[in-house]
Parts: C-alpha cells; sequence; structure tokens
C-alpha cells in the first residue's frame, strides 16, 4: 500500500508579504500646561508661608522698612517668646483637651455604629439610624449655633472645655460613620461568618477582625476630625469667655487684637498654632490620603 504524502510548504519570513511596519509607540508628550498650573498653584500655596515664617523672624521696627519677601539678616526671636510668655502653652494645652476629648470618644462611636449599620441584623432599624446619621452631613456648624448655645446654658457647662467637646463630638460622628461604613463593607462577609462560626461573639469579632482591617479607616477619621477641631474658631467664640478657656484659633484672635500693629508677632502666634498641625500631617499623610480614596472607591 502506497501511501502519497503531500507536503505543504510553509511561507518562509522572506515569503511572507511585507505589511506595514508596527509603528512605535509615539513618545508621551509633556503637559506643559498641567506643569505650569502646578507650579503657579505650588507658588500660590508657598509664597504665604515663606513670608510668614521670614517675616515672624523679623524685628518690629525693621518690618516695615524692608522688603517683605527678603529674609531678614539679623532674623530674631523675640516675636516667639512674646508669644509664649502670653499664656500660650496655656491656649495649646486647651486645644489638646478638646481635639483628644473629641476624636476619640466621636470614633468610638462612629467605629461601633458603622459595624452595627453594616453586619446588624435589625435592618429596617439600622437603615433609620444610617439615613439619620447621613442627615447631620446636611445640616452645617453655623445653622445650629444657637441651638447649641442654648443647650449649653441649660446644662450649665458655658464657659468650659466640655462645652466644647460635645458638640465636636456630634458634628464629627456623621461622616465618621460614613467612611467607616465603606470600609467595614469591603470586608469580605465570610470573614464574618467564619469568626462566628468558631463561637466568637459580636463583640470579639468588633475588635479583632473589623477593628485591625479597618485600621487605616479609623487613623483617617482620627487625623481628619483631630484637624477639623483643632482648628475650630465659631464654637470656642460662641461658648467660651474666659481667657484661661480659650483654645489656639480663638487665641490667635486675640493676639491680632492685642498685637494688631506688631505684624510679626501675629504671625509668630500663626507658626506656632500651625506647627502641630503640619506634623500631625507629616505624619499622617499616607493614611489620610489612602484612607479617604479607599473610603470611596466603592
Amino acid at each position: 500500500m502506497t501511501t502519497t504524502l503531500t507536503k505543504t510548504r510553509r511561507p518562509q519570513q522572506a515569503d511572507r508579504p511585507e505589511g506595514p511596519q508596527r509603528s512605535r509607540p509615539a513618545a508621551r508628550r509633556r503637559n506643559w500646561l498641567g506643569g505650569l498650573a502646578g507650579w503657579l498653584w505650588l507658588a500660590v500655596v508657598a509664597v504665604p508661608l515663606y513670608w510668614t515664617l521670614i517675616t515672624s523672624l523679623k524685628d518690629r521696627s525693621r518690618y516695615y522698612a524692608s522688603n517683605p519677601l527678603v529674609p531678614s539678616a539679623d532674623p530674631t526671636l523675640e516675636n516667639y517668646r512674646m508669644v509664649v510668655e502670653s499664656d500660650f502653652l496655656q491656649y495649646f494645652v486647651n486645644s489638646v483637651v478638646v481635639t483628644a476629648g473629641a476624636v476619640i470618644p466621636a470614633v468610638l462611636v462612629s467605629f461601633m455604629a458603622a459595624y452595627a449599620i453594616v453586619r446588624g441584623r435589625r435592618m429596617r432599624v439600622l437603615r433609620a439610624m444610617n439615613g439619620l446619621f447621613l442627615m447631620g452631613l446636611a445640616i452645617p456648624l453655623q445653622a445650629t449655633v444657637i441651638p447649641v448655645y442654648l443647650i449649653i446654658i441649660r446644662l450649665h457647662l458655658y464657659d468650659s472645655l466640655t462645652a466644647l467637646i460635645l458638640p465636636s463630638i456630634a458634628f464629627a460622628i456623621p461622616l465618621s460613620v460614613l467612611v467607616l461604613a465603606n470600609f467595614i463593607r469591603d470586608v469580605p462577609k465570610e470573614l464574618f461568618d467564619s469568626m462566628r462560626v468558631d463561637g466568637a461573639t459580636e463583640w470579639t469579632t468588633l475588635w479583632r477582625l473589623a477593628a485591625p482591617l479597618t485600621r487605616p479607616a479609623i487613623l483617617t477619621v482620627s487625623l481628619f476630625n483631630a484637624l477639623t477641631i483643632w482648628n475650630g474658631f465659631l464654637l470656642p467664640l460662641v461658648l467660651t469667655q474666659s481667657p484661661d478657656r480659650r483654645t489656639l484659633p480663638l487665641a490667635l484672635w486675640t493676639f491680632q487684637g492685642q498685637y494688631g500693629v506688631n505684624v510679626p508677632a501675629v504671625l509668630a502666634a500663626v507658626v506656632l498654632t500651625t506647627l502641630p498641625v503640619l506634623v500631625l500631617y507629616a505624619f499622617g499623610r499616607r493614611q489620610l490620603l489612602s484612607g479617604l480614596t479607599a473610603g470611596f472607591s466603592r
């Protein structure tokens, strides 16, 4: 039996028709307009900071006679000494007490509320509570100043640090619940089910599973609320009266009145007031940015 094999000749590389050569990816065009806008924005942000810092190191008598953007040839720390000696440390302690006393309870309550909203069993009640928290985002602080003032007067808490802490907790909870609920919702449900199968209680699941996995969100809302409360001005202005109950933003306003002509002293108070915020942001910048972007990625 003879078998005829027909060999099919494969086209060689040279036999293939020459088609259009693949064009190389074009070089990425430089966005000159975006770069220029970025440099302009950097100047808008950096120039006032630079002017504030160099002016705070100038002598009062040389401030008006020198170029505002030229550093002093003989910098001095006299303005900082003047500010520190004007009960600045007392104002700093008040701000720390108000910020810590408001952030810690607000984050704890918000975390437990967010866990109950996302993983709770009574859905109707929890949905109503979630809507109540979301309504808090729609109410600005300025619209509630008079009711808050009357409540504080009725509670006999006026002109105290507690009068600043309680409203700050209330205004920090809605946004914190929203961010934390988004993070807890991203945690796989199977992990919670496995914890329950192993016999873990809700309290154990909350602190052993949900808390470690949502740590970026907890740090995010903590930093955000701390910066907001630290820079708060309206509540200390309305709810306090005594000089020993002032916080740093309100004390800065009084420095502006006390040293209205002494611009270097006022700017030295600005630098000392802003320095803790810059340090806090420098240490928590990554957690703040990653937490905000991941929390709203759904």
